[in-house]
């Protein structure tokens, strides 16, 4: 008996409580930043190693107050994967610096530090690496490198809430990561984020940069300190968050139950690129694979039209987003990142989420090999 929720894509689980919670807040009449923002925080920097944590209105505009609080702009460069969503590329853009992609590894998609070492210049501030689920990079090895050139860190660790590093969460540990609670992710706040940083200091600087750079001045009056925009998470939305919270690490273990299921029950398809496995303490945000669509007669909307014909839904993670127009524009060109590039050729996201149960993913999976082998 399946469960009917596998032809969705993804799906983001609110509890009754939840709801009732939301109501209760609206009728507060507190609804904007106050106290249920305060108290997820709190909760969420006990999950990030009791690092100070602030809540914001996306990942993406975590990134971009990470990158105003690292003070990158114009004239500078930030190294980054050529295989991300494109958050990451348009905030280095928007802040006036130079986005330096890199390839990554074809299964894990970590960025590739051999590269990332080689293209730092005396203009590089940064490096801004995306996590994906299933297994880290080499944690140690980027921050020795950052060490080395006297760099910061950014993590973009949207896809991967509850991953761990040598028994330390995603988050509890190096310089800064930012994460995102939109609705398909680990968990949700419909929409939001939150950067975690290792500095009270900075985190102060954070809540200037979050609310147009403003700061309160003894007399109780306002000044601008710093130029900035609207990035403050309301009460309604931490609320969601605070119960989502809750529920997280149940939600992490069907992920990784399902996960698992995918690949017991993934058919053995010669040329098939499966994630990563085998690493308990990584969590499971999405399922990607990668198909050589034309050894079995199909392009990649031919296969995804014969899995949506089937009632599932997939998605594209990610293109290149050096071929992007944006990417394009700073010179690059396509065959520099090989492995970048033929992911987003060859990508496929299977659903992956909690409302699944594992006879869903044997009928996916089998769907997957009528498809492309009959």
């Amino acid at each position: 008996m399946t469960s009917s929720a596998y032809r969705k894509f993804a799906q983001p689980q609110l509890s009754e409580a939840s709801i009732q919670a939301v109501a209760d807040v609206l009728r507060s009449n507190w609804i904007t930043t106050g106290p249920k923002v305060n108290e997820l925080e709190q909760a969420l920097s006990q999950t990030f190693g009791n690092r100070p944590t602030r809540l914001l209105t996306s990942a993406t505009g975590a990134m971009e107050v990470a990158l105003a609080l690292c003070n990158i702009g114009a004239g500078d460069e930030v190294i980054t994967s050529a295989q991300s969503f494109f958050s990451a590329m348009n905030m280095i853009v928007k802040c006036g610096a130079k986005p330096v992609f890199v390839d990554c590894d074809l299964v894990t998609r970590a960025i590739a530090l051999d590269q990332v070492e080689a293209a730092i210049t005396p203009r590089t501030k940064a490096i801004m690496p995306t996590h994906f689920p299933g297994a880290l990079g080499d944690m140690d090895a980027l921050y020795a490198l950052a060490k080395k050139y006297q760099l910061r860190v950014i993590e973009d660790a949207a896809l991967v809430q509850g991953s761990k590093w040598q028994g330390k969460p995603v988050g509890a540990f190096g310089d800064i990561a930012t994460f995102s609670f939109h609705p398909n992710k680990n968990m949700t706040t419909i929409e939001g984020g939150a950067i975690v940083l290792n500095d009270e200091a900075e985190a102060q600087r954070v809540e200037v940069l979050r609310f147009h750079g403003i700061a309160k001045l003894p007399d109780q009056t306002r000044d601008v300190v710093e130029a900035s925009g609207k990035f403050n998470m309301s009460d309604v939305s931490a609320v969601i968050g605070l119960h989502q919270l809750t529920q997280f690490d149940d939600f992490m273990a069907q992920r990784q139950v399902l996960a698992e299921h995918y690949f017991t029950s993934f058919p053995a398809i010669p040329g098939i690129v499966l994630p990563p496995q085998g690493q308990p303490d990584q969590t499971w945000n999405m399922f990607c694979v990668l198909i050589p669509y034309e050894n079995f007669g199909h392009t990649r909307n031919s296969f995804r039209a014969a899995l949506h014909d089937a009632g599932i839904g997939t998605g594209v993670s990610y293109e290149a987003c050096h071929l992007t127009t944006v990417g394009k524009s700073f010179g690059y060109t396509e065959g520099m990142f090989p492995n970048a590039e033929r992911i987003a050729r060859e990508t496929v996201t299977l659903p992956l989420h909690v409302g699944l149960m594992a006879a869903d993913v044997d009928e996916i999976c089998a769907v997957v090999k009528r498809v492309l082998v009959g």
